[in-house]
């Protein structure tokens, strides 16, 4: 339990910190990095799912043996 709040804690402690208007002259916003990474991951889940799938209909087109 002791784990789960030191976590939290510390992802708290970051979220302000670079949420801070201070901090906001360092470069991009991090929700726009975010929203970039989920668009990339997302995109990376298709092609994936896309190689499985052509992967699985070429074995399907292997005969077997009687």
């Amino acid at each position: 339990m002791h784990t789960i709040h030191a976590v939290i804690a510390h992802l708290v402690t970051n979220w302000q910190r670079m949420t801070d208007p201070a901090e906001a002259e360092r470069g991009d916003s991090p929700v726009g990095t975010a929203v970039i990474t989920a668009i990339l991951v997302a995109g990376a889940v298709v092609v994936a799912g896309a190689i499985v799938a052509v992967a699985n209909g070429w074995v399907a087109l292997i005969p077997t043996q009687p």
